[in-house]
């Protein structure tokens, strides 16, 4: 094992940050948490400190932690075969695009690996299909975005992204992108041209802080999607695979987008796995050789994918999480004037805004983790809570009881 600064192996959560902060990249500024061990939705430090863990990995892991079915089928694969790259078929590929392609609705998958990746992928089918077959001048396709949008991180995507700490320093930029502000139809419809080859929309904006659009948003663009020949992409990847309590976001408002990204929940918290999911009209114009990934698609990654969509077959988790949200959002709401401001919730996926003259997000979040609950903050005086969709009633109340906690800590000493 690598030693510590003074010769001795780490084994304190103190002696193995100081080793990661010496050398490991300074891109995060994590939690004083050391994880070693998880399971379902509880983690352990390497002190033996145990957490409930209420992040779940930004929905990467909605069944928890080493879920046993997932685990299973993913030692089953390792048994038999990992990687073949796409220059050959596997046996796992086939039965678990049909499956995902059913669960969405949708004909066709293109797997990848990342959330970004799926995005960028959903980018390159967009002005594909908007010069092939809506028959855009070449070099002229136009992209809509929104305002405050997470998509990624990878330079195209940051191009049209409006937070400094991911945009500044990395130009020159992609072109081709137009922001509008979130949930502005109007917005949109104006700034449609012959041009306009999609509109690409969060149904909820998740690094916002769980920001939900007005009832009517979702459908009002797909109207005007379909009206102006624009085709609507819908990144599911935090807010899709039964985190809100339906399948994906968009059927809550019973929406159906052209164009699905997918990813995180998607590898059961075991593998990296995304997906594009769209019907044959769009996904036939990428061909032999235009796209491609050597891992997207393994035989490892699909075998895991398939297992997470059996599971999701079912209905059960989307029907948990569902069943749960009145319990979250009662909770929450009544600690509106204790010290929130704002609470957002949908399904088992919450953003509360807290009174920043009483503290930051940051600092909420280390009050929880004292209380054994790991949660994430966002832009200054906003959390986000995303348990495992297979958290009790009990143990949710307990996410609730802590922060209602923190936040009478902090209006005493204020």
């Amino acid at each position: 094992m690598t030693t510590h600064t003074d010769g001795a192996a780490p084994t304190t959560n103190a002696d193995f940050i100081q080793l990661e902060d010496k050398v490991a990249a300074h891109n995060y500024a994590p939690l004083p948490v050391v994880v070693a061990q998880a399971e379902g939705v509880w983690v352990t430090d390497v002190e033996g400190n145990r957490y409930l863990d209420a992040l779940a990995g930004y929905s990467a892991l909605n069944f928890g932690h080493r879920h046993p079915g997932l685990v299973e089928a993913a030692k089953a694969q390792l048994d038999r075969s990992t990687l073949t790259s796409r220059a050959f078929h596997n046996d796992q590929l086939g039965p678990f695009c049909e499956a995902l392609a059913k669960l969405v609705g949708k004909d066709m998958i293109l797997p990848m690996n990342t959330g970004a990746e799926a995005v960028e992928t959903a980018l390159k089918l967009a002005r594909k299909w908007g010069y092939q077959v809506k028959g855009v001048a070449e070099g002229r396709a136009h992209i809509i975005v929104m305002d405050g949008n997470f998509h990624g991180r990878t330079t195209t995507i940051i191009s049209f992204s409006d937070d400094p700490d991911a945009r500044d320093d990395y130009g020159p930029y992609t072109p081709g992108f137009e922001s509008v502000p979130y949930g502005d139809l109007a917005a949109i419809e104006n700034a449609i041209t012959d041009d306009t080859v999609a509109v690409l929309v969060e149904p909820i904006q998740g690094e916002q802080g769980v920001q939900i659009p007005k009832e009517g948003f979702l459908p009002g663009l797909r109207e005007l999607c379909t009206e102006k020949n624009v085709l609507m992409i819908a990144d599911e990847i935090q807010s899709g695979l039964g985190r809100t309590g339906t399948t994906l976001a968009c059927e809550y408002e019973g929406v159906e987008a052209d164009i699905y990204t997918l990813g995180k929940a998607l590898g059961g918290g075991i593998v990296p796995v995304s997906a594009v999911a769209a019907d044959a009209d769009v996904m036939n114009v990428i061909t032999p050789g235009t796209h491609g990934s050597t891992f997207g698609g393994n035989p490892l990654a699909a075998a895991v994918g398939l297992a997470v969509v059996n599971m999701l077959a079912t209905g059960e988790h989307q029907a948990h999480a569902a069943e749960l949200e009145t319990v979250f959002r009662d909770g929450l709401e009544a600690l509106v004037g204790q010290g929130a401001v704002a609470v957002r919730v949908r399904g088992l996926w919450a953003g509360i805004d807290i009174d920043p003259e009483l503290m930051s997000g940051k600092e909420a979040c280390k009050g929880l983790a004292k209380r054994g609950v790991l949660a994430k903050d966002t832009h200054g005086s906003t959390i986000r809570l995303a348990p495992p969709l297979v958290i009790t009633r009990e143990e949710l109340t307990q996410v609730v009881d802590a922060l209602g906690e923190v936040l009478a800590e902090a209006r005493n000493k204020a």
